[in-house]
């Protein structure tokens, strides 16, 4: 996987994130610094913490199922951008202005859960996963910072299309690794 490739992958997962900052930027109505870092810290590090442990998981699997791990690959990263855009069809979400451990740790296990699927993606494709989730970490932690920025501005009119995107994006990803593991690409 290219720098290419793992920066589309950092973005897509991260549209869940921002899809909440967003949210959270709007609860607040007047926000500083300090709530920028708050969300991006809590995403970006979740973000980078759960396809760490995804990855770790997938390596006991990896030498049983080598010969079907594009499809794997492609089966969940389908699932995953299947999930966002159904949710991006959704009503709104009601996020409230709390910037507490405990709401703030809610939040961002529940939106990187998926990121622990690709964390398992990862390892079938034998990617060097520190800097992967490094990378993956800092894009949702900049996406986030800015997601509430944007919410605390324009509120949640963005939040759907985000999530689309973000969906579309895991999508066409795996599409790609399952024509590579064909032999087509």
């Amino acid at each position: 996987m290219g720098i290419f490739e793992l920066f589309v992958l950092a973005v897509g997962l991260s549209m869940d994130a921002f899809a909440v900052s967003v949210c959270k930027g709007l609860s607040l109505g007047k926000i500083g610094r300090k709530h920028m870092f708050i969300a991006g810290a809590w995403f970006g590090g979740f973000q980078a913490l759960m396809p760490l442990i995804g990855y770790y998981l997938g390596k006991f699997f990896t030498d049983a199922i080598t010969e079907y791990d594009h499809w794997i690959a492609f089966i969940l990263l389908l699932i995953i951008g299947g999930k966002m855009v159904k949710e991006s069809f959704g009503g709104e979400e009601q996020i409230d202005d709390s910037m507490s451990v405990q709401s703030m740790l809610l939040l961002a296990v529940a939106t990187s859960i998926d990121a622990l699927a690709v964390g398992v993606t990862l390892a079938f494709l034998k990617v060097s996963i520190i800097p992967a989730v490094s990378f993956i970490g800092v894009v949702t932690f900049v996406c986030s910072a800015i997601g509430v920025k944007i919410g605390s501005i324009f509120g949640t009119k963005y939040r759907a299309r985000a999530e689309l995107l973000g969906g579309v994006i895991l999508i066409l990803i795996g599409a790609k690794i399952l024509l590579e593991g064909l032999g087509i690409l």
